[in-house]
């Protein structure tokens, strides 16, 4: 059967147009000819999520996100992509947007759950999620820092106002006669060091013999010491010993009256007739005084001495 020029035209027309289908769903991901499952998933926000990105499960790509577009006069966004591989999760599982850098952009990951009661079917919405890519996480941690910075900066700048109130012309004329007056000052120290080395120097000779001086009299002290070491200490010490015990004993005895010591320090009788005895001395060395001619009498004639008599001043 020969087919007519219009039936060749419309035929190679029809192939065209199949062809340009397939060949745009291609390019954005859709293969017509495989048997894949659509899910949705719907965002406030696709943090940069675009059509044909990666959707994988555990890191494995098993589809493109085919479509993103709004889902209602609230400005959601609602997400379609397909799964190629027939691998079985439940509708319970998040379909998270994640990564995103400096150069590689958003893809979706489906984070599986596996209730076997809710296994996920063609058309199923899964609840979306989105995880903190790079600049987030740089985001969330460089904020407290910058918060810092700024505190520190804050007070930086206060501390350099007050001192610069601190520093006027005469507080910084003052500062810098002090320095002046320091670098005299370390100058004068750097002399007397240079003197202080050179007087080292001229008596290096002197300063030796001084200090041979004091090891030879070091080594005297420790020859005296020597010979103290060597003493009879032992000797000594039992001598001085048996002094204190004869003296302990001497002591106790006196304290016990023994003897004529003891008697005397313990005895009040015989110390009460000795201060008698003793006044009486008194009086008759007084009577003796006053009244010589009584105890010692010269006569020529042999006259006899009168009586007795008391004198007025007498001790009794």
């Amino acid at each position: 059967m020969k087919l007519s020029k219009e039936v060749k035209t419309g035929l190679l027309a029809i192939v065209a147009i199949a062809l340009l289908i397939f060949g745009y769903s291609f390019l954005r991901g859709e293969n017509l000819l495989d048997n894949d499952r659509t899910f949705y998933a719907i965002y406030d926000n696709v943090e940069g999520l675009t059509p044909s990105s990666s959707v994988t499960i555990n890191g494995l790509e098993v589809g493109k996100v085919t479509s993103i577009g709004f889902a209602g006069p609230e400005g959601n966004l609602v997400v379609t992509f397909n799964v190629k591989n027939d691998f079985k999760f439940s509708r319970d599982s998040k379909a998270q947007i994640y990564g995103g850098g400096l150069i590689g952009g958003k893809s979706l990951a489906i984070v599986p759950e596996y209730d076997q009661s809710k296994m996920a079917q063609n058309g199923d919405t899964l609840p979306g999620t989105i995880d903190e890519g790079i600049f987030e996480l740089v985001n969330d941690r460089l904020t407290p820092l910058q918060k810092k910075v700024e505190s520190v900066i804050g007070q930086t700048d206060s501390v350099l106002v007050a001192v610069n109130d601190v520093l006027d012309p005469d507080t910084r004329k003052n500062l810098r006669k002090a320095i002046e007056d320091l670098s005299q000052t370390a100058s004068s120290f750097n002399s007397a060091s240079n003197s202080l080395n050179g007087l080292l120097t001229d008596n290096k000779t002197k300063l030796n013999r001084t200090f041979t001086n004091l090891d030879q009299i070091a080594g005297n002290f420790k020859k005296i010491s020597d010979s103290v070491a060597q003493l009879e200490i032992g000797q000594m010490v039992n001598n001085m010993q048996k002094v204190i015990s004869d003296f302990e004993q001497v002591s106790s005895k006196l304290a016990s009256k023994e003897g004529t010591a003891g008697k005397l320090i313990n005895d009040d009788q015989l110390y009460n007739n000795l201060e008698h005895a003793t006044k009486q001395m008194q009086e008759l060395m007084q009577d003796i005084k006053l009244n010589p001619k009584r105890y010692v009498h010269f006569s020529v004639f042999g006259k006899k001495p009168g009586p007795y008599e008391e004198p007025e001043d007498s001790l009794r």
